[in-house]
């Protein structure tokens, strides 16, 4: 699972990582540029493992293929 920490002062959010990097970087995030609040915010989650998608690639790919193929056997 990915998470992705946002920030309740501001409108500052950490990249999909694991729970413990996370934390780690909306902590050091907080000590940088709210030193004297204490962290909050909200936690986003996906169920995909960070760097493990393709995204769109694959189904744009797919969707070329399908279009090719449609056009060679038109002619």
């Amino acid at each position: 699972m990915a998470y992705r920490y946002w920030c309740g002062e501001c409108d500052h959010r950490t990249p999909w990582l694991d729970q413990p990097r996370a934390a780690q970087q909306l902590l050091q995030h907080y000590a940088r540029h709210h030193p004297a609040t204490p962290p909050g915010g909200r936690i986003e989650t996906t169920r995909r493992t960070p760097g493990t998608g393709t995204g769109c690639l694959a189904a744009l790919a797919a969707l070329a293929l399908l279009l090719a193929f449609a056009a060679a056997r038109r002619h």
